[in-house]
């Protein structure tokens, strides 16, 4: 069993991973699947997701910035509704200080930030007092122009290096150990063989001290390894999500549910 503890409870689960279900709140995510509201988070909830991630601005290579109001428009009718029907823990995936205030004072539990807490510098102050876990993700300079630099001496050490200077920053700005998550962020600003490597050690980021969450599903590195369209990537995502859970992955963040759930019973079957 696993847990993570949230501001005002603990959830755990049977299987090696918990399960992040992906919604968009927005018209130009990468994955047309993904683009939803309040009835796709249900879909998620009924096929076995832990948490639903909910977020409002896309950060697939060469998206751009969406406004704060612009998120808060778009999230909270979305929120609300999810919170009408279910007590699932709900994560938002911003970089913005009034969006997750706002997602907060309507239930959300979880943020997950893209830029590990730098561009917004009220933000983990609100985490802190808030008490809710934060998820820590590696990326290299903005979404618009991340895949224009992917070389690194060392993508391991490079990435573990930044994570262990975020989870510094996130402590002493109060946030509890036992509430920071580290994400290695595949595909930002990265190439097929680093994203590679990131998967296959991706337990051993910081030490092994914090949870890891890999966001696999569908990305470019699962067609490239596929040979396959987004549409197609399914088992691809499938497999290497299988993997980075056998390489200590304890979250990981999904387009498809139930096939995610299914295969991480199969896991637990198996006793693997």
């Amino acid at each position: 069993m696993i847990s993570l503890k949230l501001a005002d409870k603990t959830i755990t689960t049977e299987k090696n991973a918990f399960v992040m279900g992906i919604v968009n709140a927005t018209p130009d995510s990468f994955w047309e699947g993904s683009r939803g509201g309040t009835q796709l988070a249900l879909e998620q909830i009924e096929q076995g997701a832990d948490i639903i991630d909910l977020g409002a601005e896309s950060t697939r290579p060469g998206s751009h910035y969406v406004s704060e109001d612009e998120q808060i428009k778009r999230l909270i009718p979305v929120l609300s509704e999810i919170r009408r029907h279910s007590d699932i823990p709900v994560s938002i995936d911003t970089r913005k200080y009034s969006v997750m205030k706002a997602c907060l004072d309507e239930g959300a539990d979880i943020l997950n930030d893209v830029s590990a807490l730098e561009d917004d510098e009220k933000l983990a102050g609100l985490c802190a007092e808030s008490k809710i876990p934060v998820i820590l993700m590696h990326k290299r300079s903005t979404p618009d122009v991340m895949q224009n630099n992917t070389e690194y001496q060392d993508i391991f050490k490079e990435v573990d290096l930044y994570l262990r200077q975020r989870v510094e920053y996130a402590l002493k700005q109060g946030i509890s150990s036992d509430k920071i998550i580290v994400d290695p962020g595949i595909g930002f600003g990265k190439n097929m063989t680093d994203n590679c490597t990131l998967i296959r050690r991706c337990g051993q980021l910081c030490d092994s001290k914090y949870p890891v969450l890999m966001a696999l599903s569908r990305k470019t590195v699962i067609g490239q390894l596929c040979n396959s369209e987004i549409q197609d990537r399914m088992i691809g995502t499938v497999a290497a999500d299988l993997i980075a859970v056998m390489n200590g992955a304890t979250l990981v963040r999904v387009h498809d549910v139930k096939e995610a759930v299914d295969s991480l019973n199969v896991l637990k079957g198996i006793g693997v």
